[in-house]
């Protein structure tokens, strides 16, 4: 028997404090003005000092499981795609497989920075498909205003915190039909935190675990990447561009946003955005936007979704979906 995934619930959760565009005018040298016509960025979500990247999970994964209807003892599989874990171990997985009382799933994070949801999203759908798991939880979840540097106005106005989570269910249909997965770390420091545990630990305590970004060339390297996987991704699955009903894309410039829409000839009316009011939430931003048109109604049943990011390393990745 042909074993294939399905989305059966989505869920979200941003943190209550607001930091608009005009708030970063107080902090930086910087203007609403230069912002959004970049960007396209207004306001973005920051958690507050009591908050981790779990307990932002947390309130994504219960939305997701109440969406699937099914509860957290049935999960046999926890994946979390995060760039800033609670604790250097046990992962993030574990922690949130704690605060859900689940016991025996196994649970690991998956760090591929932006493209981390469709990291672990394609490893979830691996395997269900290999039999090795039946109902599957996958977060991805962020606190990227801990690592940043607020001095820094070409970093600090583009990141915010969230977190989105699906659950992924055995189905005898495909619901994920295919996921594409790529990195490149020949780009390692046009996007990086230079400090780390093993190496320039120093760095990581003095000045080091900032985010650091050349942003001219992590644009044209974005825009490159994600019209290549558009192509691979259409090519695999032998369908034309009009067959996908909606983009779901990662949420980190809205230029780069339009520029993949432009690549499949879809008009901006099916592209989910969220960039405006989100910014960038790295791993967190792609199922972020997928639960929020789910749950409005745009994205409706049987309908087919392209979701794709690039992030750090440089990573990108896509997959394509049945709703």
């Amino acid at each position: 028997m042909k074993r294939f995934s399905k989305i059966t619930g989505t869920g979200g959760y941003l943190p209550k404090k607001l930091l608009t565009n005009h708030d970063l005018e107080q902090m930086v040298d910087t203007s609403d003005e230069w912002i959004f016509t970049r960007t396209g960025i207004k306001q973005r979500h920051i958690a507050d000092e009591s908050e981790t990247t779990c307990d932002l999970a947390e309130h994504a994964a219960k939305d997701a499981l109440a969406a699937a209807g099914i509860k957290a003892q049935d999960l046999d599989l926890i994946i979390v795609a995060t760039t800033t874990p609670d604790k250097i171990f046990p992962s993030t997985a574990c922690l949130l497989q704690k605060r859900l009382d689940n016991h025996g799933a196994a649970a690991f994070d998956v760090q591929a920075v932006c493209s981390g949801f469709l990291y672990a999203l394609g490893v979830a759908d691996n395997f269900i498909r290999a039999g090795s798991a039946k109902n599957a939880l996958i977060v991805g979840a962020e606190t990227l205003s801990r690592i940043l540097n607020w001095q820094d106005r070409d970093t600090c106005v583009l990141f915010g915190d969230g977190a989105g989570a699906v659950v992924l269910q055995e189905s005898q249909k495909p619901g994920i039909m295919s996921t594409h997965l790529h990195a490149d770390g020949a780009h390692e420091e046009l996007l990086h935190v230079p400090g780390g545990i093993s190496r320039n630990k120093m760095l990581l305590e003095e000045a080091g675990g900032f985010v650091h970004m050349s942003g001219n060339e992590v644009f044209k390297m974005a825009v490159n990447t994600l019209g290549q996987i558009v192509d691979e991704t259409l090519k695999y699955n032998n369908i034309e561009k009009s067959a996908i009903d909606w983009l779901v894309p990662h949420q980190a410039n809205v230029r780069i946003i339009r520029a993949t829409a432009k690549k499949l000839a879809m008009p901006m009316e099916h592209v989910v955005v969220t960039v405006e009011r989100h910014g960038n939430t790295s791993a967190a931003s792609v199922p972020l936007a997928l639960n929020e048109a789910v749950r409005d109604g745009r994205i409706k049943p049987g309908q087919t979704v392209l979701m794709e990011a690039f992030g750090g390393g440089f990573t990108w990745g896509s997959a394509l979906v049945k709703i």
